[in-house]
């Protein structure tokens, strides 16, 4: 493999079309696409500060890197990716990709950060800012995620997420196939229009949370006191420990809580408006042993 180490580059495309290169101490400077069409590279401690550094580039690993601010829409339409302890400043990452791997990696601009992309891992990554990030991925696996980026998980389908802390307005809009363990999940209009989307262990806030649902599903879950109009329109299986402070129009399932505040059912309840709301009594579980 040929190394490059503790140099400059800049302009149009410095390294087109390698092969089996490692830049090490690179400092990537203004201008388009230093790696594009490759394969089988190695970035180990550079600086990305041109534009769109890394597109259709297939088996790469990015270690101990930052990505400036100018270096935004870095990685597109690439595959077989591996970053790890990463700092990235840029916004519009990871773009139609396959097969990414990203372990302790900071992102300060989340704006559009993965789109389309299929085969995520993510292990204690932070992202911070921005709008849309997952939009319309697909296969994700997460372990460790912390972020306040607007509008998170949007059309995602086939997810597992773990030990993540989510503050954000409307995540998991219209998401597919999708269970949440042990996490905190803080949004407005959560999971609304989803379909088989389960929550485990988790604690949820948020106005008007898990509406319009289909096969919604929560296991030994809790409210925050914000948490309120719960359920509208949404097929539920729910067991929450705890209080909720209002639920709305569930259509459909089994609702069973430590307490609610209000129970509201109105003359806009969809059909077949049969869901049962209970309350807990003691030593009591919602679906039974």
């Amino acid at each position: 493999m040929q190394i490059i180490k503790d140099i400059s580059a800049g302009g149009e495309r410095p390294f087109y079309k390698s092969n089996h290169l490692t830049l090490e101490g690179v400092r990537v400077t203004e201008g388009e696409s230093a790696l594009k069409e490759c394969t089988d590279i190695r970035c180990v401690k550079c600086l990305f500060e041109g534009k769109y550094p890394l597109w259709e580039v297939r088996g790469f690993e990015v270690r101990d890197c930052r990505f400036s601010a100018e270096a935004r829409s870095a990685l597109w339409y690439s595959e077989n990716l591996k970053m790890k302890d990463t700092v990235i400043d840029a916004p519009k990452m990871f773009r139609e990709m396959k097969n990414l791997e990203l372990t302790n990696v900071q992102i300060n601009d989340a704006d559009e950060a993965f789109w389309h992309c299929e085969g995520i891992r993510i292990k204690d990554v932070t992202m911070n800012g921005g709008t849309y990030p997952f939009m319309s991925c697909k296969n994700i696996f997460v372990d460790g995620l912390e972020t306040d980026s607007k509008y998170v998980f949007q059309y995602v389908s086939n997810a597992e997420i773990h030990h993540a802390r989510i503050t954000t307005k409307d995540a998991l809009w219209e998401a597919k196939n999708v269970t949440v363990y042990d996490s905190y999940v803080n949004s407005e209009y959560l999971a609304w229009y989803s379909d088989n989307v389960k929550f485990v262990r988790c604690h949820i806030g948020g106005e008007q949370v898990l509406c319009y649902a289909k096969n919604l599903v929560l296991e030994d879950c809790t409210f925050d006191e914000n948490a309120g109009l719960a359920f509208e329109y949404s097929d539920v299986r729910a067991d929450i420990r705890g209080s909720v402070r209002s639920v709305k129009n569930p259509s459909s399932g089994l609702i069973v809580a430590d307490s609610i505040g209000e129970v509201i059912l109105d003359e806009n309840i969809k059909q077949p408006a049969n869901c049962k709301i209970e309350i807990r009594k003691a030593k009591d579980s919602a679906f039974g042993a």
